[in-house]
């Protein structure tokens, strides 16, 4: 079912409440992966705001459905929403990555509630998003698992190790999905090491495959739909997205996959993204 106006309209003021947060959180660490972290927002804020069956008070929930940040870099848009749902305290922001905290720049399982796998070595988040997929069938549960890939770490031959064995199980209780912002920390995916025909890859690999625009709030429900609706195959989720997206001197630019920021740049970037936050609710109003 398409999702209200009302739905969208509070999926859009929580997204841009959460690009806010990461800006802010970067500006409290001297410097963050910033532009991984606003190009994967919107579809972690229609996974957490809308989709997900979760319990911030219950972290721990059995049946609770399962996220895995496998490009853990993104960690500082994570923690957004993970202090925002009450999972951390919106306080502990202020010592991210910081000597001492318990947020360390790629997010701790054992020390942080809600998150369901220490990622950050990047490959490996698929292989463990496979494995719950594959406990929830064997213990006949419901949840689902989500795994959050980026683009540059699919040169990781361990991604394509998880691929080949999600599809040889048949786990279509697990989706899969890739932040494609098309940059990585050393320049252009296809510069350094190129994807394309990225879908075909995954299609090779036996999996269903469906590319849509990653800022696109009912393009993405709709393509998770038809994700849920397969059976025979699992499904890989390619999100077409600009790294740095909504902050204008970072978007599309790989070198903002890590940067410092000021705060003179914080409130160019917080400028920007006001901006930005109108022109998305102008272009829903004239949908």
């Amino acid at each position: 079912m398409a999702l209200t106006r009302d739905e969208l309209l509070a999926l859009e003021a929580k997204a841009n409440e959460l690009r806010h947060t990461i800006v802010q959180t970067v500006f409290y660490a001297g410097s963050g992966h910033l532009g991984g972290a606003l190009s994967m927002i919107d579809m972690a804020t229609l996974l957490y705001y809308h989709r997900m069956k979760i319990d911030p008070k219950n972290p721990d929930w059995e049946d609770r459905d399962r996220f895995i940040m496998s490009k853990g870099h993104a960690g500082i848009g994570f923690v957004a929403i993970l202090a925002d749902l009450g999972y951390i305290a919106k306080e502990d922001l202020k010592t991210f990555n910081l000597t001492g905290s318990k947020l360390g720049i790629h997010l701790d399982s054992t020390k942080v509630p809600g998150v369901d796998a220490s990622t950050g070595s990047l490959g490996h988040g698929l292989s463990i998003a496979l494995g719950t997929a594959l406990a929830a069938t064997y213990l006949k549960k419901d949840y689902l698992t989500y795994c959050m890939l980026g683009d540059g770490e699919c040169d990781e031959g361990s991604i394509w190790e998880a691929a080949m064995a999600a599809a040889n199980f048949k786990a279509t209780n697990l989706i899969t999905m890739v932040d494609r912002n098309k940059d990585m920390i050393d320049g252009p995916t296809e510069d350094v090491m190129k994807l394309e025909p990225f879908d075909k890859k995954w299609e090779a690999f036996g999996f269903n495959t469906i590319t849509v625009n990653g800022h696109d709030f009912q393009a993405m429900d709709k393509a998770l739909d038809d994700a849920l609706a397969c059976k025979d195959k699992p499904t890989c989720l390619i999100l077409d997205t600009v790294k740095g997206q909504g902050v204008d001197f970072a978007a599309g630019d790989y070198k903002w996959h890590y940067g410092a920021i000021n705060e003179e740049l914080r409130d160019k970037a917080f400028a920007s993204l006001d901006r930005y936050y109108e022109e998305r609710l102008a272009a829903l109003k004239g949908a």
